[in-house]
């Protein structure tokens, strides 16, 4: 079937004045420029270039102030020593209905975060929105007028394969479900789907245990996953590599290589809980028999783990996760091993897609692995192992992850790097800087990239510290950061932010001055964090 885009009208349709949301991005009265001619072709043919277009109408020294800030291209551009930060878009930006919301006020956010010495913005482009009317049905229109507007505001996008659904998660503030002809065959089948050991479905991401098998409507998981790529890379493909710097790669739930142990939809589980085994489907549980028989022993095939308690509870609340649990038996190490394994082979699998789709474009693969800090500090680990990383006080379980990663040339994308050990409650065993520390070890033995993300949204001084100090000694190459809204354009928020974008291009030392300021007076800086703050006034002024 050919690949086209739904409409031939222009991307940069006019705006529904009425349609303001309180957590949307801030209202804006910035004209937006006249789209290019033949926007609805086949394929997304590319603007022309507008890089500079912003400094050419700036004064002189406005202009060089914009250079400065602007200095480098995508991973591994830019200047020194220093980390490329980008934004996360809202996680409506392009809505289920396919369209770009609230496009003004995005332009007023965009040029905001362009003055602000921003790299560039990441977008989740949600399954659930583009295959939304049928099975290989793509409509790309409202994530083409998105990328036509970053390239005219001078930054670079990363661009998210979300095979996943959007709610019922931390930070989730919308909700997009799978394609409803996905959600047909989940109840025609529901083993599609993760199963605990109650036997409660997860509709959040297809089950890995079906990978392979023609499910969906006589394609496999990795081929409609394969397609859709194909078809994205197909219609972008003049802006991959340019404006399109990297192209992150959903592996499960919330985008994360894991299984989704810990879901937060009715109250299923919640903070510091351990999390439950998801290997309960019929494809999973198959899985496992046969594993469970070429081990030699048929009775460890029957399902998973008995004693290993349930979401809420503590390691030391179940049989399987105390110290010295059966999670350190032989019995422990076979099924962990599969469970993992199972894993990293989806992964590998979806990777392996991605690569063959994505090679020779210029834009980088990636995947991003949680970061379960919970009860790092047991022997078990537990909510680690439940999330599918076999990763304990006796076993490595990043080092085999990293080198799956390796093996596809993806960076390796890790969250929680905003957090500190003695902000975490004292009960939860939490320790985020060590497990950043391993992660960081791990990805250099595999001689993968590392980049980072903070995993629950941080405006203070403190968070942004952390950050540059876990850049510094990583060698990250590059951060986002959660989340564009309103309150970041706010003054003291945009002030540290703007600060700490210049920190992390600083390689976090001091910003080199002029040799014109020879009192040390930090005035250059300063001018720049002035010249920022129009934009971010803009970009707040009119937020409801």
């Amino acid at each position: 079937m050919a690949l086209t885009l739904r409409s031939s009208t222009s991307f940069l349709s006019p705006l529904d004045p009425s349609s303001k949301r309180e957590d949307a991005p801030p209202c804006c009265v910035v004209p937006m420029p006249p789209p290019a001619p033949g926007s609805g072709r086949l394929r997304l043919a590319r603007a022309a270039p507008v890089e500079h277009a912003m400094m050419e109408a700036a004064a002189p020294e406005e202009a060089a102030a914009a250079t400065l800030l602007h200095h480098g291209g995508g991973h591994g551009q830019r200047r020194g020593k220093g980390t490329a930060v980008y934004v996360m878009l809202p996680l409506e930006t392009v809505g289920a209905g396919g369209k770009v919301a609230r496009a003004r006020a995005l332009a007023a956010s965009l040029a905001a975060l362009r003055s602000g010495g921003v790299e560039g913005v990441m977008v989740d482009v949600w399954w659930g929105v583009v295959e939304r009317e049928g099975p290989r049905r793509y409509d790309w229109e409202g994530y083409g007028e998105l990328v036509r507007m970053v390239e005219r505001a001078g930054l670079r996008l990363q661009m998210v394969m979300s095979f996943h659904q959007c709610g019922g998660n931390v930070g989730d503030s919308c909700n997009i479900p799978l394609p409803g002809w996905v959600l047909e065959e989940m109840k025609s089948n529901p083993d599609i789907v993760y199963t605990d050991r109650s036997g409660r479905r997860n509709p959040e991401y297809i089950s890995l245990g079906c990978d392979t098998l023609p499910v969906l409507k006589g394609r496999t998981p990795i081929q409609v996953y394969s397609d859709y790529m194909r078809s994205f890379r197909d219609t972008f493909r003049d802006y991959l590599g340019n404006t399109i710097v990297e192209i992150q790669v959903g592996l499960g739930p919330c985008g994360e290589l894991r299984y989704p142990s810990y879901p937060e939809a009715n109250g299923t589980w919640r903070f510091p809980g351990i999390g439950e085994f998801q290997c309960y489907d019929k494809y999973m549980r198959a899985s496992l028999q046969a594993a469970a028989a070429a081990a030699g022993h048929e009775e460890w095939g029957r399902g998973g783990p008995h004693d290993a308690g349930e979401y809420k509870q503590f390691p030391e609340e179940t049989g399987f996760f105390r110290r010295d649990g059966t999670w350190s038996t032989e019995y422990g190490d076979f099924f962990l091993g599969w469970y993992s394994g199972m894993l990293l082979e989806h992964g590998d699998r979806v990777l392996a897609a991605a690569e063959a789709v994505f090679r020779g474009t210029g834009a980088a693969l990636s995947a991003k692995v949680a970061g379960i800090h919970w009860h790092y500090r047991t022997q078990s680990h537990a909510a680690e192992l439940t999330a599918g990383y076999y990763n304990t006080r006796r076993r490595d379980g990043y080092a085999p992850v990293a080198a799956m990663l390796a093996r596809r040339g993806a960076v390796l994308n890790f969250t929680c790097m905003e957090m500190r050990d003695e902000q975490q409650p004292g009960h939860a065993g939490c320790s985020p800087e060590q497990l950043v520390r391993q992660v960081r070890s791990a990805a250099r033995a595999a001689r993968v990239g590392l980049a980072g993300e903070n995993a629950l949204e941080r405006y203070d001084e403190a968070a942004f510290a952390q950050v540059v100090a876990t850049a510094a000694s990583a060698g990250l190459g590059a951060f986002t950061y959660l989340r564009m809204n309103k309150k970041l354009f706010d003054g003291d928020n945009w002030r540290q932010f703007v600060s700490f974008v210049r920190a992390m291009a600083d390689g976090g030392e001091r910003a080199a001055l002029p040799s014109c300021d020879t009192e040390q007076s930090d005035l250059y800086v300063g001018f720049l964090e002035k010249r920022a703050a129009p934009e971010a006034e803009a970009a707040a002024a009119a937020a409801v």
